[in-house]
């Protein structure tokens, strides 16, 4: 049978993606990363689609970048890491981020360089406790991409991302919710029905709340004035949409809300 490097199921409102090549632990190549673009781009314009999911098959969510297409012994020359970037990563990071669909990542096992990186793209990520997020780019001699740098930046401050990046070093899953980089961290027998409910609820709440919210928290770092007029006007977008409504009715008559 032939590779599939990213498998997707949409049901119930749920794009679910999973990076599929456990026996390498979902390491990226050429093939996987085009696939999960194309895979994340069809869940963005599905109109059914109301929240993606990323997870990995196996025993890791993805060990970063498959070195074996970039043994020097079988290329020319270096390799244009920049242009690489440019046209295999920073579509994926960008998609995830724009999207107004919520997007949660279950890491399962390790989740290492560029694959950290998409993890940590998610809107919530949730995590087995034991499960690494390495960050060894300095142990192969480069600097950081995919998004990284600003994550583990903005996250835990500029003291400990420079800590962790220049020491190649490491953090468990609890210890990356200790830390405030991942939502949550559960015991690995309990990770995935932790996962399918986080997806249920979002699945039911309302899409137009949940844009807001994310483009929200997308400005925080704007000057307070203008903050608060991206707020505002997320605010009355919602209040303009029928699920408001809904939202009150279901309240005042002690009901689920039925979301459009």
């Amino acid at each position: 049978m032939p590779e599939t490097p990213v498998e997707t199921d949409i049901s119930g409102g749920i794009a679910r993606i999973t990076l599929n090549r456990p026996e390498k632990l979902n390491a990226i190549t050429r093939k996987l990363i085009v696939s999960l673009r194309d895979a994340i781009e069809n869940a963005v314009d599905d109109e059914s689609v109301r929240v993606l999911s990323l997870t990995g098959a196996g025993r890791g969510f993805c060990a970063g970048q498959d070195l074996s297409e970039r043994d020097p012994r079988k290329l020319d020359g270096p390799l244009d890491l920049e242009s690489l970037q440019k046209e295999l990563y920073h579509p994926v990071v960008l998609t995830l981020a724009e999207t107004h669909k919520p997007v949660v990542a279950c890491v399962n096992g390790v989740a290492a360089g560029a694959g950290a990186a998409i993890a940590l793209a998610a809107d919530i990520v949730i995590a087995n406790e034991d499960a690494p997020f390495a960050f060894s780019f300095a142990r192969v001699g480069l600097s950081v991409d995919a998004g990284l740098g600003r994550i583990l930046a903005r996250a835990l401050g500029p003291a400990r991302a420079k800590a962790l990046l220049l020491q190649g070093g490491a953090l468990s899953g609890r210890a990356a919710a200790d830390a405030g980089l991942i939502w949550k961290a559960v015991p690995a027998d309990q990770l995935f029905d932790e996962h399918a409910a986080l997806l249920d609820r979002l699945a039911g709440s309302s899409t137009m709340a949940m844009a807001g919210i994310k483009t929200a928290v997308a400005a925080a770092g704007l000057p307070l004035d203008e903050y608060l007029q991206v707020e505002a006007k997320a605010q009355g977008q919602a209040g303009r949409h029928p699920d408001y409504a809904e939202g009150v009715l279901a309240f005042l008559e002690k009901r689920k809300a039925n979301f459009y």
